[in-house]
């Protein structure tokens, strides 16, 4: 939704991965702070590396009268996180020959507006133009009474488009109420039950449920909100039928690590699908969204990101996978606000931290005693391979002593980037002196030589 009975044993496959000690007492410390900084109630934690679950947690109070401590069995509504599965379901469909990507919205609704022009993917990647039923972050009068999918369709999906089909990207909870009706439609059964059968038992995700119409059970959490700087309150929930497609589901953190670690398999879709899954879709001018089906999609200093947030009264949920580290980050929380997000970058901080260097310090130390022998007109050969010294001719080390004398002593000497090639390491190094900087690419052979020692100007 808002974009961003009895207490389940978690689910965890016979394979899995421990994060170590340290790296989980890090995780509680700042899942913790987030909580105690934002006023959040409760929070609860799924990590997956090697594509497996590695560590579940939860903290904080679920109720708080009578208090109640979350534990990691308690379900959380995860609101939008529903539309990866919404876009599974269509692409499921596509496989079997029931419905295609681009088949229009008026094949299965007749009656909306410009349903012979808007495709099943622009439903699903928000370029469809269909306004948005519940833009806002907290629910209004009306979103109090119960409606029907049809009865959202009546009002929103029958207005005149916000924009042409595929010529902007707007997110909007109407598009994948659309995409729900479609599914049981081309399913010939309800969304939730296709869903139960050919994606969450499969995974082994007994935890979840439709909780736009499934009771919500007394040993759940209870959703809170913040009025200003106030304390919690008990947040009113929406009127049944108002989640729908668009963000219905909810289920325990752990629960959802094993969706994450299908995506990382490929075990649901075929490649292809999960291809379309995941792939940008961009407008029709060229211009990039951002966004896949269901998934948004980004490159965070050379990692593939899948990610989604989201948000029902009283819940936010943080879902981010990247599948190349084999790795996952699930936060739910049963308080509005931004406490997902801020506990999700605080795992990805400890998580996606590079593996520790051994060889970087004792790389450093004789990159500067290089640069400072060179600044002297003094090389010391015995650091460098056969390469490096037929490099470094008379000509070049007078070069480098007479345009690096002057620089001064570094100030910093700090390694910026390491990297596999050719059967070496290359490191990259920042040198500053002063307001004056420099950049020096290397490269180390098996046996510590240094292959290649480059100083150019700082860009």
């Amino acid at each position: 939704m808002k974009t961003c009975a009895l207490v389940f044993a978690l689910a965890i496959p016979a394979a899995f991965a421990q994060l170590p000690a340290a790296t989980q007492t890090a995780v509680d410390q700042a899942a913790r702070k987030v909580l105690a900084e934002t006023g959040s109630t409760s929070a609860s934690i799924a990590v997956v590396k090697d594509a497996k679950v590695a560590y579940v947690q939860a903290y904080g109070d679920a109720r708080l009268d009578p208090k109640t401590p979350a534990t990691s069995g308690m379900r959380y509504k995860i609101g939008s996180n529903t539309k990866q599965f919404v876009a599974t379901a269509i692409l499921l469909l596509a496989e079997q020959g029931k419905l295609s990507l681009d088949d229009r919205v008026s094949k299965f609704i007749p009656g909306l507006t410009r349903g012979n022009d808007v495709s099943i993917r622009q439903l699903l990647s928000h370029t469809s133009g269909y306004q948005d039923y519940y833009p806002l972050d907290y629910v209004a009068p009306f979103m109090t009474h119960a409606t029907t999918l049809q009865g959202i369709l009546d009002v929103w999906a029958k207005k005149p488009l916000d924009f042409e089909p595929g010529t902007e990207w707007q997110y909007s909870n109407t598009n994948y109420t659309i995409a729900g009706l479609i599914i049981e439609k081309a399913a010939g059964k309800p969304f939730f039950e296709f869903l139960r059968e050919r994606i969450l038992t499969p995974l082994g995700m007994h935890s979840a449920i439709d909780s736009d119409h499934e009771k919500w059970s007394d040993a759940d959490p209870v959703g809170y909100q913040h009025y200003a700087l106030g304390p919690p309150r008990t947040a009113l929930p929406e009127g049944t039928g108002w989640l729908n497609a668009a963000g219905e589901l909810a289920m325990t953190a752990g629960d959802l690590a094993l969706w994450d670690i299908s995506l990382i398999q490929g075990s649901i879709l075929k490649p292809e699908s999960l291809r379309a899954l995941t792939t940008e879709v961009n407008l029709k001018n060229g211009a990039r969204t951002g966004y896949a089906l269901g998934l948004g999609v980004s490159n965070n200093n050379g990692h593939r990101v899948w990610s989604h947030g989201g948000g029902t009264s009283g819940f936010t949920s943080s879902n981010t996978t990247y599948p190349d580290d084999r790795v996952a980050i699930t936060v739910f929380t049963s308080s509005e606000g931004n406490a997902s997000s801020l506990i999700r970058r605080e795992i990805e901080k400890l998580v996606m931290a590079p593996a520790e260097d051994p060889g970087a310090a004792p790389a450093l130390d004789s990159v500067r005693r290089l640069f400072s022998g060179l600044q002297n007109g003094k090389l010391d050969r015995s650091m460098l391979d056969s390469d490096a010294n037929a490099y470094f001719t008379p000509e070049v080390v007078s070069d480098y002593t007479s345009s690096l004398k002057g620089f001064g002593t570094p100030s910093s000497f700090t390694q910026t980037a390491k990297s596999d090639r050719g059967g070496m390491t290359s490191r990259s190094f920042a040198i500053h002196a002063g307001d004056k900087s420099l950049r020096l690419s290397t490269f180390f052979t098996p046996d510590g030589k240094i292959a290649q020692y480059l100083v150019y100007p700082a860009q």
